[in-house]
C-alpha cells in the first residue's frame, strides 16, 4: 500500500521536474522525467487555454504516467502606472535596437478560471498554485476531479494561508530558486534559505516539496534528511535535449557567460532570479507591476532570443547553476537521485 507521501508525489523517486513558464517546460520534457521516474510538470501560465490543451495532450501521448500542472495565481491590478511610463520611455532605445514595439503593459488574469476548468477536465494528478493560494471555487473545482492540490509558498505565514485554502501539499520554496519567487506579496523578494523555509513549516504537518538551488545529488539527499516528501529541481533541466530552451539561453549557462544570479523585477515586474545579465544590472530599480512589466518587455525580450542576444532576456536561473550540463533528462535525474 502506497504511503501518503506517494499518493501525494506519486513518482517512482522524490523528484518533481519544476514548471518553468515561457519555453523551457515542454511536453518532451515532462514525460521524459516521468520516464526516468520522477514526476513532469506542464507549466500552464502565460498559455492560452487552447495551448495549454494541447500541450497536455502531447504529454499525455508522449507518456501514461502521472503529471502536474502549475498555474498563476491572478494577481493585484494595482500598479504604478506613472513608474510604468518612465520605464517605458528608458526601454524605448533598446526596443528600437531590436526594431520591435515594446507591448502595452495590461493587467490580465492569464485565463485563471478557464485554466482550472481545463486542468479539472484533464485527468492531471497535481495542480499547484504559484503567487498565491488558490481561490476556495478553483480549489473545490479540482477536488471533485480528484487532483490533488498544491500550493508554492516562502514563509510559515503563506503556508499557513495555503493550509487554511485547502493545500494537500506544499512547494516550500527558497530565496535560491531560480524564475519566479512564489511569494504572495509582490512587494518583497524572498530572502530565506530553503533549509529555513523547510523548518519554519515542518510543525503544519503538510508534504513539503522543496524548491531552490538543487543541483546535486548532496542537494537532493539534504532537503530529504530535513523532511521534504520530494525535491523540486528546474534548472538543472534546462541544458536537456528535451527541454525548450533558447540556444543563447543555453550558451549563456554552459559558457558561463555572466558571474553570478540576481533577483530582479527588470523583467516581470515580479522579483524573479537569473543570470545578472546586462539588462538585468542595467534595470535593477525597475518598477513592480506584474503581469504589466512582463506584457510591456515581452516583445523586447522574444527579438533579443531571435537574434541570439543573451544580454537582454531574463535567464531564469537557481543558485545551482554552475552544475548545469548538456545531457539527457535520464542522465539529470540518475545523477540527482544517485545517493537515494
Amino acid at each position: 500500500m502506497p504511503s501518503p507521501s506517494q499518493t501525494l508525489v506519486p513518482s517512482r523517486l522524490p523528484l518533481v521536474q519544476a514548471p518553468m513558464a515561457g519555453g523551457p517546460s515542454t511536453p518532451e520534457l515532462a514525460a521524459a522525467v516521468a520516464a526516468a521516474g520522477g514526476l513532469g510538470y506542464v507549466a500552464a501560465g502565460y498559455l492560452p487555454p487552447e495551448a495549454l490543451r494541447e500541450r497536455l495532450d502531447r504529454t499525455r501521448a508522449l507518456s501514461s504516467a502521472p503529471i502536474g500542472v502549475n498555474l498563476f495565481v491572478p494577481g493585484p491590478r494595482e500598479a504604478d502606472a506613472d513608474a510604468i511610463a518612465r520605464y517605458a520611455a528608458r526601454l524605448a532605445h533598446e526596443a528600437e535596437r531590436f526594431d520591435v514595439a515594446l507591448g502595452d503593459p495590461v493587467w490580465d488574469d492569464d485565463a485563471f478560471a478557464a485554466k482550472v476548468d481545463l486542468v479539472a477536465s484533464a485527468g492531471v494528478h497535481t495542480a499547484t498554485f504559484t503567487f498565491g493560494p488558490p481561490p476556495e471555487a478553483a480549489v473545490a473545482t479540482l477536488r471533485r476531479a480528484g487532483v490533488v492540490v498544491g500550493v508554492t509558498v516562502t514563509s510559515r505565514a503563506e503556508a499557513e494561508a495555503a493550509a487554511d485554502a485547502g493545500a494537500d501539499l506544499l512547494v516550500v520554496q527558497g530565496t535560491e530558486a531560480g524564475g519566479h519567487q512564489g511569494t504572495f506579496d509582490p512587494g518583497e523578494p524572498n530572502s530565506t534559505p530553503l533549509l529555513s523555509a523547510l523548518e519554519a513549516v515542518r510543525s503544519l504537518g503538510l508534504p513539503c516539496v522543496a524548491a531552490g538551488g538543487i543541483a546535486t545529488a548532496e542537494d537532493v539527499r539534504r532537503v530529504l534528511d530535513a523532511g521534504a516528501v520530494a525535491a523540486q529541481v528546474g534548472t538543472a533541466f534546462l541544458c536537456t535535449s528535451e527541454a525548450g530552451t533558447s540556444a543563447p539561453y543555453r550558451a549563456a549557462l554552459l559558457e558561463h557567460r555572466y558571474a553570478d544570479t540576481v533577483v530582479t523585477r527588470a523583467f516581470s515586474g515580479r522579483w524573479a532570479r537569473g543570470l545578472a545579465n546586462r539588462f538585468a544590472l542595467e534595470h535593477a530599480d525597475a518598477p513592480g507591476g506584474y503581469p504589466q512589466v512582463h506584457h510591456l518587455t515581452r516583445p523586447l525580450r522574444a527579438a533579443a532570443t531571435a537574434a541570439g542576444d543573451p544580454d537582454v532576456p531574463n535567464l531564469w536561473a537557481g543558485t545551482g547553476w554552475r552544475s548545469v550540463r548538456a545531457e539527457p533528462v535520464a542522465e539529470v535525474v540518475r545523477r540527482l537521485t544517485a545517493d537515494l
